[in-house]
């Protein structure tokens, strides 16, 4: 059974950092792309970057590029976010998914979701 246990989230002060683990399990890690993304309230699901198999992040949103950067820890199955210069528009809930072939930018190309962890950025 995969498992995808996101966590780290919590309550900051704007300009404050976080770093958000994404633990993974039942599943060949190495061999998956690992994606971020966010949902806030009344918003749909947001692309936040994702790093691939080999360890390249070759995209992330003007949204939070230059703040965000996400790294991978094969040997730990754990995928990081880390979370610079936080705003209150990054308020929302994180999730990791895991992809096999190439996923993209869009929620219907990833094979596996994690539930989620909470971030609230206060101003």
């Amino acid at each position: 059974q995969v498992q995808l246990v996101a966590s780290g989230g919590g309550l900051v002060q704007a300009g404050a950092s976080l770093r958000l683990s994404c633990a993974a399990s039942g599943l060949m890690f190495s061999g998956y792309d690992i994606g971020w993304f966010r949902q806030a309230p009344g918003q749909e699901r947001e692309f936040v970057g994702r790093i691939t198999w080999s360890g390249a992040t070759p995209y992330y949103p003007d949204s939070v590029k230059g703040r965000f950067s996400i790294s991978r820890d094969n040997a730990k199955n754990t995928v990081y976010l880390q979370m610079n210069s936080l705003k209150p528009e990054d308020t929302a809930v994180y999730s990791c998914a895991a992809g096999s072939s190439r996923p993209g930018r869009g929620p219907g190309s990833w094979n596996y979701w994690g539930q989620g962890t909470q971030v609230t950025v206060s101003s």
